[in-house]
């Protein structure tokens, strides 16, 4: 297993799950986005007082390549990585099953800073590259 910048553990619901037992596709962009505010906020940074500031991070891409489904009740980690192209941030994100460690969903999300209403960067924000 390669080695991540943030990883957060978390348990699914049963609610998460669709009629065959396992976790619906558009739960684990869910726990993506739960990580990455956990993320930023772990590194001193509030995303609502971004958003006072006129500063907002918004997701711009995602791909997402499922492997292997959690079911509920599965503790899983959610781990990711974080590197700085150009104007966007691109946060690899992996979750594993924390049982065995095998890797369910790998996902690269690319992000971009709307300042005042203009794509821009940021020091607040590129601060998380620290």
């Amino acid at each position: 297993m390669k080695d991540y910048f943030f990883e957060l553990k978390m348990k699914v619901r049963d609610y998460e799950c669709d009629a065959q037992g396992i976790v619906n596709n558009a739960n684990y962009q869910h726990y993506m986005e739960h990580t990455r505010h956990e993320f930023i906020l772990y590194r001193g940074i509030r995303f609502s007082e971004l958003h006072e500031q006129g500063i907002d991070p918004v997701v711009a891409r995602i791909a997402l390549e499922y492997k292997s489904p959690l079911k509920g009740g599965d503790e899983f980690i959610s781990k990711l990585n974080v590197r700085k192209e150009g104007i966007r941030y691109v946060f690899e994100q992996d979750i594993y099953r924390a049982e065995d460690e095998r890797l369910c969903v790998k996902a690269v999300v690319e992000c971009v800073c709307v300042i005042k209403g203009r794509l821009g960067t940021h020091e607040m924000f590129d601060k998380i590259l620290e």
